[in-house]
């Protein structure tokens, strides 16, 4: 499940395009590269095609509930990058608390934090445990292609950085994540709001931010069980502060400016929860 608004702007003839051999074949991946995945967003496709073989690339179907690597291993790197083409979610999963530190969505990357160049080599943390929360497909480009490209392109490396940059500004939101319920899931939905729109995957139409967002994914990020989850979330339907669809996971904020009130509140102040 994809959230609403990205979904249209991915082909959906994308993956028996790929099936074609030769020149078309490496044609298409790149013009989806450049239409809709951040770090690749926008680049001059006859250039990036001198860089990116499509023999050397890697297409997968991450299945859900399934390891992809553990993260952050003492002299261990990744020889990949993974980069998100459709569906998704990818999820991180620090110890020993068991807590979600990062979400990927279709648009972005993961990997790139375990790389052995550039900001990798300074990315160090306790183990943690990387894994598509649903199905998921991607593509990987070899760490030697990454780095050739960052050589050569000055745009790429502020992009390069910037997702280092959001990663620890999504921990920071997480850290910033109070025993008190409302604020602790507004953290949360404020982090994923700040990533996308700067990632420049939402808002699609005016301020309307739309994510695949499980409860029980809330519950880990924000360290709430789903009970709790679940009263929070009514409590924002019931306010206008979001419209949330149990049978799809989808959590859609409608009035971010009421979100950030109720993510800067005191206890007293969210006159909506019925607990003090």
């Amino acid at each position: 499940m994809m959230r609403v608004g990205l979904t249209s702007s991915i082909n959906k003839g994308f993956f028996n395009q790929m099936a074609k051999a030769g020149n078309k074949k490496q044609n298409n991946l790149i013009q989806e590269l450049i239409q809709n995945n951040y770090l690749f967003r926008g680049l001059e496709e006859t250039w990036l095609s001198d860089y990116l073989d499509i023999n050397s690339l890697k297409i997968e179907k991450l299945f859900s509930n399934r390891p992809i690597y553990t993260a952050f291993l003492p002299d261990e790197y990744l020889d990949s990058i993974y980069v998100v083409l459709t569906e998704g979610l990818v999820i991180a999963r620090s110890t020993p608390l068991d807590r979600i530190i990062a979400i990927t969505y279709p648009g972005s990357c993961f990997g790139i934090r375990n790389l052995p160049f550039s900001y990798g080599l300074a990315s160090r943390a306790f183990p943690t445990l990387v894994e598509a929360y649903k199905t998921t497909h991607v593509v990987k480009i070899p760490v030697e292609i990454i780095k050739t490209i960052y050589n050569n392109s000055e745009e790429f490396r502020e992009r390069y950085r910037l997702l280092f940059e959001l990663q620890l500004k999504f921990e920071y939101h997480l850290l910033n994540c109070s025993t008190y319920p409302p604020q602790a899931v507004a953290s949360l939905l404020r982090a994923l709001i700040y990533q996308e729109r700067e990632l420049g995957n939402q808002p699609q139409t005016e301020e309307i931010y739309s994510f695949d967002l499980p409860i029980d994914i809330i519950a880990r990020a924000c360290q709430l069980n789903q009970r709790t989850v679940e009263q929070v979330l009514k409590g924002m339907q019931q306010n206008a502060l979001i419209a949330h669809n149990t049978g799809n996971d989808q959590v859609i904020v409608k009035d971010t400016e009421g979100l950030k009130e109720v993510y800067s509140a005191t206890r007293d102040k969210v006159s909506w929860w019925p607990l003090r």
